[in-house]
């Protein structure tokens, strides 16, 4: 299904994710962008995705409703600051759309899809955050346990195209 690879942190305040996915970049790329895709892998089971609302460009609003198994609700508004299809998104919960602050920014996402040819794709998802607090947050929320669960899940996705 998928190797671990070697992705590097820039620095001690991101965090990484690298797989080697069986399944083109652009039905990766599907599945990020697409809301009824998304909502089928974003969050590790038994949490499910209540809602998405994306409007996939720069400048564009990104909204994913994550919902726990008792049924509440967290959402996660932020703004796409880049976008090359097929290839490539960023996005960060510092703005939601129309560049409006939030209240705290926790982190910026580089998600990138590398066509290895041969149907697979180098998939690296990066966290980066803004102090050494943020970062230990999310560690301790799970980092590479759910964002590897959800990688599973994308991989499992991308294989009944």
């Amino acid at each position: 299904m998928f190797d671990d690879t070697d992705a590097k942190p820039i620095n001690d305040r991101e965090l990484v994710l690298e797989r080697i996915i069986e399944a083109p970049a652009e039905t990766l790329y599907r599945c990020w962008t697409e809301p009824e895709l998304m909502k089928q892998w974003f969050v590790p089971k038994p949490w499910t995705i209540a809602r998405v609302d994306q409007d996939v460009r720069p400048g564009g609003r990104s909204l994913v409703v994550m919902k726990d198994p008792e049924g509440n609700e967290y959402p996660n508004p932020g703004t796409y600051l880049e976008v090359v299809p097929g290839r490539k998104l960023v996005f960060t919960d510092a703005f939601t759309e129309g560049w409006v602050p939030t209240d705290k920014a926790f982190m910026v996402a580089i998600v990138t899809f590398e066509d290895l040819g041969n149907g697979k794709t180098r998939y690296v998802a990066r966290a980066r955050h803004w102090t050494d607090e943020d970062v230990k947050q999310h560690v301790e929320m799970g980092f590479h346990e759910g964002w590897g669960q959800c990688a599973d899940q994308l991989a499992e996705l991308a294989r009944t195209f």
